[in-house]
Parts: C-alpha cells; sequence; structure tokens
C-alpha cells in the first residue's frame, strides 16, 4: 500500500478513537453553603461542577470516591423556562404541531411526525437514541412516564432521542408508523448552570425536583448514597462540593503559531485539536473576548502530504473552514500555513501564515 494512503488512514482511525472530556472534576472535602462553593471554585478552578452527560456523571462520582455524602454541584433553579434535549444539546431545530407547545406541560411527544407538549407523568412508549449502534433509533413499545422513559434509554441504550433537523425528524416518523404518540428526549424547566452553558443534562432522583415553587430550595445536591442522582435542596445547607476545571483556556497573548505551540506545552498540554461538533462548541464558548480578530488553533498543513492535521497526531475529520477560505496551500515551499478560528460569527476555521501574531487555545489536560 502506498504509504502516503497508509498514513492517511491511520490518521481516520484515530479520529474514531478520540474522547471528549470537557471537564476535570475536584472534590473539595470541605462544608460551604451553595454561594460560598461557587465563589471557591470560581477562585481556584472554573466554577461549580457542571455535568454534560452520563460520562461526567460517572467522572464525577469517581472523583468524589466517597458513598456517604451529599455534594454541591453548579445546578441553579432560575425564573426562566427553556425547552432542553434530555441529551443535552441545545434546541436549533422545532417542528411543532400547530397551537403548541401549551402550558404547563413540560415534556415532548411525538404524533405522525409533528411534537406536541404533555404533562410528564402520562404514560407513552418512547424511542431511546444509542450512540454506538448503527441501528441508532429504538422504539420501545412500552407505557411508560417521561422520566422512566429516560431511566430505560440511559440504562439500556444512551438516552431518549434528540431531533436536530428535518432528514431526523422523518427517519423518527417513519421509525414510529405504527404509534400515535412517543416520547422524545425534549422537555421543558427553568434550571440552569453556574457556568452559564447550555448543558440540559439531569439525572434527578424519582419524584425530583419536589419543591419546585419553594424559592428557598434552588440548588442542586449528588446524592452519592442515591446512586449518585439529584435532588434539589436549600442552598444555604453546608456540605462539601465539586469543581470542575475547564479543559480549554484562552491565552490572550499575541503570539505566532509556533511561540503559541511552545506556550501551551510548556505552560498547560497543548494548542487544542477539534475534532468533534463538541469541542467546537467547546472552542465557541472559550473564544468569546479575545483580543484579535482570529485565535490560533493546533492545527497545521503537511506540505508533504498535502493536508491538514492536529498537533495532537490526528487527521482533521470534523471541518469548520470558513466560506471561500481555501483549504488547498499554494506555494508550500515558502509559506507554511496553520488553522485558526474566526473569534465572531459562525466561529469558522481560516488559514493563516505561522509567523502572523495572534491570541491561541491551549488544552489543560489531556
Amino acid at each position: 500500500m502506498d504509504q502516503t494512503l497508509y498514513f492517511r488512514l491511520l490518521l481516520i482511525a484515530l479520529c474514531s478513537l478520540s474522547e471528549c472530556i470537557q471537564h476535570r472534576y475536584h472534590y473539595i472535602n470541605m462544608t460551604m453553603n451553595w454561594t460560598e462553593a461557587q465563589r471557591y471554585c470560581r477562585e481556584k478552578y472554573t466554577d461549580l461542577a457542571t455535568v454534560n452527560n452520563m460520562n461526567d456523571m460517572k467522572e464525577l462520582k469517581k472523583t468524589v470516591n466517597n458513598t456517604q455524602v451529599h455534594v454541591w454541584i453548579g445546578l441553579k433553579n432560575t425564573s426562566i423556562h427553556k425547552w432542553k434535549w434530555s441529551l443535552g444539546d441545545p434546541v436549533n431545530y422545532t417542528n411543532w404541531e400547530k397551537g403548541q407547545p401549551t402550558s404547563p406541560p413540560k415534556c415532548a411527544f411525538m404524533r405522525k411526525g409533528k411534537w406536541q407538549s404533555k404533562n410528564c407523568n402520562k404514560k407513552l412508549s418512547f424511542i431511546c437514541y444509542n450512540e454506538t449502534n448503527s441501528k441508532r433509533y429504538i422504539l420501545v413499545r412500552a407505557a411508560k412516564t417521561w422520566r422512566e422513559a429516560q431511566s430505560s434509554c440511559r440504562q439500556y441504550q444512551t438516552d431518549l432521542i434528540r431531533v436536530r433537523n428535518q432528514n431526523e425528524n422523518q427517519q423518527i416518523e417513519n421509525i414510529n408508523n405504527k404509534e400515535t404518540h412517543v416520547w422524545i428526549g425534549l422537555f421543558r424547566d427553568s434550571w440552569e448552570w453556574s457556568d452559564n452553558s447550555d448543558s440540559a443534562f439531569r439525572d434527578w432522583k424519582s419524584n425530583e425536583p419536589n419543591n419546585y415553587h419553594d424559592s428557598s430550595v434552588n440548588c442542586t445536591e449528588v446524592q452519592m448514597p442515591a446512586k449518585g442522582q439529584w435532588n434539589d435542596a436549600g442552598c444555604g445547607y453546608s456540605q462539601t462540593f465539586v469543581c470542575h476545571e475547564d479543559k480549554l483556556i484562552l491565552i490572550k497573548q499575541n503570539l505566532s503559531w509556533t511561540d503559541a505551540l511552545i506556550h501551551c506545552r510548556q505552560n498547560h498540554i497543548d494548542l487544542v485539536s477539534v475534532d468533534s461538533e463538541e469541542i467546537r462548541r467547546w472552542v465557541k464558548k472559550v473564544v468569546k473576548d479575545p483580543s484579535t480578530a482570529e485565535v490560533w488553533l493546533g492545527l497545521r498543513h503537511s506540505c508533504i502530504l498535502d493536508t491538514w492535521y492536529w498537533v495532537s497526531g490526528e487527521m482533521v475529520c470534523y471541518e469548520k473552514w470558513a466560506e471561500g477560505n481555501e483549504t488547498a496551500v499554494k506555494n508550500c515551499d515558502t509559506v507554511m500555513r496553520s488553522g485558526a478560528v474566526q473569534s465572531g460569527g459562525d466561529h469558522r476555521w481560516i488559514s493563516l501564515p505561522e509567523t502572523e501574531r495572534r491570541n491561541f487555545i491551549c488544552s489543560r489536560y489531556d
């Protein structure tokens, strides 16, 4: 096999092995109320713990490593209600039936491709999503409440389905051709994270939160004796807590790409590699307030292979190039090119000479 082709195939294989862990958790074995814990985490790390999915939840429980304690995390009740996906994705697409959603129902079901809201305690069939299975959508013909359906999907698959576009909506409608009503993973609540992230992941205990309208019970604890599920609690209680440290950090120094790479490797881990939609969202969050119009990424062009790759050693298997910005590099022998992300608009990537001086994003841990 041609060596260049072999190298490219190897890099593609590596893309599929990458894991996305946004936060490193730190268990703080000191007792504080929720506000004091939030202040401590912001001073020492990034913020009180945010949890994006079940993998994060497993990491958090492993970090605490004590089955007898209750610990604060960064979820707090507000007065603003929003629709969210159980998987934690932002809601960028909807397909509501005319006159929907209604209030106060807080969960959504699908009927003939259209969405309607319904009391979450009603019992319906449901559709799970499995991110590791080629058959991604699994129809379960068992009547369960929305919370029971969510729990079942998380136990046996990945989660209740989320719908990101019309194509996915049609696929799910095709699966549901013999059912009249099925739960989907859309719900409405007023809980938000301390770090202002858009994560909609929740792992409440059964019948929680149960003091939804009590203004004194606005904070969230993880109850380790209850298998790490969540409970709403009064923010004034003193207990231990979990902080998180974001994987990415924006460095507001204007350096060449090579100097930025050296800085990241000497002071952190590396220039950031963006090989998934999830990591691109982290970059978008981190790049909110740079001092330059573009920010360096760990993206480099190889003249030998005539391809782009990440400094982590992976091929560019996820691409978000700015419109009109050529990924092909001309005059390769004279001008070395590296990749940066635009600090405004859609945060697309752009090719720049490596000698340009820009802010940059480092990874804090592997």
